[in-house]
C-alpha cells in the first residue's frame, strides 16, 4: 500500500455481498487505499456483540475488482477487531460502514450492527461514521446516498478529527429533485412499540415473530427523525461514554451520605 495515501476501513452488518457495501467502495474508492473487511452473511441487529466461544473465519475474497476485500464468520464488531490486528496489523486512517439498509436514526442506533461496526472502530481512536439508507429493498438507489457519503468521507479526510469521533448518517428515500441537502442533528427520542405474533409452524409447535411500529415521541425540529422526514441527510455526532452527567450531578447532591 501507499503510505502517503489514507487508509480506509469499511465494513457493514448486511453482508459483503450487499449493494450498499458496493456502493459505499465505489463512492470513496480514488479518496484511499481501501481495505473492506465484512461478514459473509447478513448480521443486521447485532448490536455491539462479539464473538466468544467458537473460531472465528477470515478468508479473502474477490468480490469487488481492484479492491482487498476479506470476510468473516463474524459480527461487524469482530470485523473491526479482526481487520485493525490481522489484517491492517496498524491503525487506518477512518472507518466507513455501511450502506446500510434501513434506517438507523433515534433509537435504532442502539441495535445497529452497522453503527456498533463505527462505534468499535471509533472505540479503537479511529474517526468512523455509519452511513445508512431509508430504504429496504435489496435494489435500492444509491445514487443520494453515494453523493453524501462522499462529502461527508472528503471532509473527514480534508479536516483532523478527534480520535474518537463518531457520526452517524442517514440518508432520505426521496428523489435527486426532492433532496434537500445534509442537516446537523441530535438523536430524536423515539422508540419501537414492539409485540410478538404468536403462530404455529408445519409441525403444530407454537413460535412468536416479533412485530412492531416505530413511534416518534419528539416533537422537536432539530432531529434526525424530522430532518429525514423533510428530505435532508441527518447526522448525529455519537458517543460511546454513556455516562448520564445530568443525572450522576443531581444524585450526588440529592443521595448524598447513601451508606
Amino acid at each position: 500500500m501507499n503510505k502517503e495515501r489514507p487508509i480506509i476501513l469499511i465494513t457493514n452488518d448486511d453482508g459483503i455481498t450487499a449493494p450498499g457495501i458496493r456502493a459505499l467502495v465505489n463512492a470513496v474508492q480514488d479518496l484511499g487505499d481501501i481495505v473492506v473487511v465484512a461478514p459473509d452473511s447478513p448480521q443486521s441487529g447485532m448490536g455491539h456483540a462479539i464473538t466468544i466461544g467458537k473460531p472465528l473465519r477470515l478468508h479473502p475474497v474477490n468480490v469487488i475488482e481492484g479492491v482487498q476485500c476479506w470476510q468473516t464468520s463474524g459480527t461487524p464488531v469482530d470485523c473491526v477487531k479482526l481487520a485493525r490486528d490481522k489484517v491492517l496489523h496498524r491503525k487506518p486512517t477512518i472507518c466507513l460502514s455501511g450502506i446500510n439498509h434501513g434506517a438507523n436514526h433515534s433509537i435504532n442506533v442502539i441495535y445497529s450492527g452497522t453503527m456498533s461496526a463505527a462505534m468499535e472502530a471509533a472505540i479503537e481512536g479511529i474517526p468512523s461514521v455509519g452511513f445508512s439508507l431509508l430504504d429496504y429493498n435489496f435494489d435500492a438507489d444509491f445514487t443520494i446516498a453515494s453523493k453524501v457519503v462522499r462529502a461527508v468521507t472528503k471532509r473527514m479526510l480534508e479536516h483532523s478529527l478527534q480520535e474518537h469521533t463518531l457520526l452517524n448518517v442517514n440518508i432520505p428515500k426521496v428523489d435527486e429533485k426532492d433532496f434537500k441537502g445534509i442537516k446537523f442533528c441530535r438523536q430524536a427520542h423515539a422508540k419501537w412499540a414492539e409485540d410478538f405474533d404468536e403462530r404455529i409452524d408445519p409441525r403444530g409447535e407454537k413460535y412468536f415473530w416479533m412485530v412492531g411500529k416505530f413511534i416518534n415521541l419528539d416533537r422537536g425540529s432539530d432531529t434526525d427523525v424530522e430532518a429525514l422526514k423533510n428530505g435532508f441527510a441527518s447526522i448525529v455526532p455519537i458517543r460511546f461514554d454513556l455516562t448520564d452527567i445530568q443525572t450522576k450531578n443531581k444524585l450526588e447532591k440529592e443521595w448524598n451520605g447513601i451508606l
